[in-house]
């Protein structure tokens, strides 16, 4: 018979069979499978959990698996261990093809992670599978029943995979959705900080977070949420908005506060003076906070009246206490315009007033441009003389290499433009012999001839001066004749007159003289009016008609 049902009694290894317990001897429990002989099995095998007693009697009829239907010793080889794990690996591959949850106890530690009893069959929890986040300690988790999610079989292997995470991601999701369709936006509501991050802090509701994110924190400006609330504290927050499609809320703390922009157009009227601080510095100009939850700009075209192209880094620091004036307020757009250097006195408009038109300053050059020369002045500003008003009867490039970078100079202020912010100055007006101290047909001009006075009679010439008060200048030994017995200084006396042409300017614009050069532009003007040594008539002869001719002129 058993033949005909098993198949022989080889037949009977690796399967699951119903035994009768024949007898107990000491921790062995005798049993008998209808083989030639009986078998024992340990008495811990039969405890409902491990450290407990087993519950068995002769006569109870129990399941084991056949591992060998003989021994060397004759006996049959069984297991209630096996039995049990193979009636649970049953169990489990109908549950895991369902995907249902199935019921286990982490009972022991192993590399990577933890075992599992599944009801007698061992399975394998990962440290990533325990819990949403990181458990440091998993003790209280031990030896308490709890359900599992089987992600990965494989029978011939007896390798099972479980995780307790997908369990509990998925209790949370169906939490997180009831608790979602219970919020309504701009709900108040308290929880409790979880995580604080750069841009902003979780906060838990109840079962699902919130971010509460660092912009909404407060009115005023916070660098990072750190420095308003900690990990842990309970903090009452609005609801601003719920995602029900991605399950996301935004949170905001400063909805329950009153908006200081509330008001603002009255508060800060334009042209009114503030004090300030300055909170935050870039490179387009530095925002000023006003009060908590109310900052301005002020643009780096309005922070200083001298200072231009410069950081805003280089005028003010963060943290400096600042005075500013109201230049625009845009309530609805939450923005105030705000100036530096209208709180400042206008350094254009106090030069004017310390130094009005016609008045001489000194400064120094600090740059030459194709126009003209700047000169730095009081408070900071520059002014400019033209390359027209640097010298009499010098203009361009000549004018210009008169001075040089960084020498100092004086010069007649000629006009102020303070809503220009421009200053013209002129050089030339100081000489004795311009338009300042003598009539607009004094003025010198390169190669005219002037009637000049002796001052000074030196070795290597004359200081001379163009008529009675006009300008002084100088003339060389060489340049007092054609002739070197002309060439003398001793020959002419202080006060004596004659005619002289200006032949340039030196470094301080002073007009250089010389007769040599008048006598040699008149000999040319006589060749070429009364004639030419081809016409047979001396030198002598023409420069004679020329001095009658100029002397019935005068």
């Amino acid at each position: 018979m058993l033949d005909d049902m098993f198949g022989g009694a080889d037949s009977f290894e690796g399967r699951v069979v119903l035994g009768t317990v024949t007898g107990i001897e000491n921790d062995l429990a005798v049993i008998d499978v209808g083989l030639k002989s009986e078998g024992r099995v340990p008495l811990r095998e039969f405890a409902p959990a491990p450290g407990q007693k087993a519950e068995l009697k002769i006569g109870d009829e129990v399941e084991v698996y056949v591992d060998r239907v003989e021994n060397m010793h004759g006996e049959a080889m069984l297991s209630r261990d096996r039995a049990r794990r193979e009636a649970a690996w049953d169990k489990l591959e109908v549950e895991f093809a369902k995907t249902a949850r199935v019921e286990g106890t982490i009972f022991g530690r192993v590399k990577g992670g933890f075992t599992v009893d599944l009801s007698g069959a061992v399975a394998f929890l990962p440290g990533s599978q325990v819990d949403i986040r990181p458990v440091r300690d998993v003790t209280p988790l031990m030896d308490i029943p709890q359900p599992f999610q089987i992600l990965k079989m494989d029978r011939k292997r007896g390798n099972i995979v479980v995780s307790r995470r997908a369990v509990l991601e998925e209790t949370r999701a169906e939490q997180r959705s009831g608790l979602i369709q219970s919020l309504a936006e701009g709900q108040i509501i308290e929880g409790v900080v979880k995580n604080i991050t750069d841009y902003g802090a979780f906060v838990d509701l109840g079962g699902i977070d919130g971010l509460l994110h660092v912009t909404d924190l407060s009115y005023k400006r916070v660098q990072h949420p750190s420095e308003m609330i900690n990990i842990g504290d309970t903090v009452k927050v609005q609801i601003i908005r719920i995602n029900k499609d991605t399950q996301r809320i935004s949170l905001g703390m400063k909805q329950l506060e009153s908006d200081p922009w509330d008001g603002a157009g009255v508060k800060y009227p334009v042209g009114a003076k503030l004090s300030g601080r300055v909170t935050n510095i870039t490179e387009y100009g530095a925002f000023v906070e006003l009060e908590p939850g109310i900052e301005g700009l002020v643009h780096v075209s309005e922070m200083s009246w001298t200072k231009k192209n410069v950081h805003p880094g280089k005028i003010v620091s963060t943290s400096q206490e600042v005075d500013v004036v109201v230049l625009e307020v845009d309530a609805e757009k939450r923005r105030i315009s705000l100036g530096l250097k209208q709180a400042q006195a206008n350094p254009w408009e106090a030069f004017a007033a310390a130094h009005p038109v016609g008045s001489t300053v000194e400064g120094e050059v600090k740059n030459a441009t194709e126009f003209g020369l700047f000169i730095g002045l009081d408070n900071d500003v520059d002014g400019m003389v033209h390359m027209s008003d640097i010298a009499w009867g010098v203009s361009g490039e000549d004018a210009l290499n008169l001075h040089r970078k960084g020498e100092t100079v004086q010069a007649v202020v000629l006009d102020i433009d303070s809503e220009k912010e421009r200053i013209s100055l002129g050089m030339k007006q100081l000489e004795r012999g311009g338009p300042v101290s003598a009539g607009a047909g004094d003025r010198l001009g390169k190669n005219q001839v002037v009637t000049v006075t002796v001052l000074e009679v030196r070795d290597a010439g004359l200081e001379v001066q163009q008529g009675d008060d006009g300008a002084t200048g100088f003339i060389k030994r060489t340049d007092l004749g054609r002739d070197r017995d002309e060439q003398r200084p001793e020959r002419f006396q202080v006060g004596q007159k004659f005619d002289a042409m200006v032949t340039g300017f030196d470094r301080s614009k002073k007009p250089t003289f010389s007769i040599k050069a008048m006598q040699i532009s008149e000999e040319k003007q006589a060749v070429a009016q009364y004639g030419s040594s081809d016409s047979g008539a001396s030198l002598g002869d023409i420069l004679g008609e020329a001095l009658k001719a100029r002397d019935s002129k005068k």
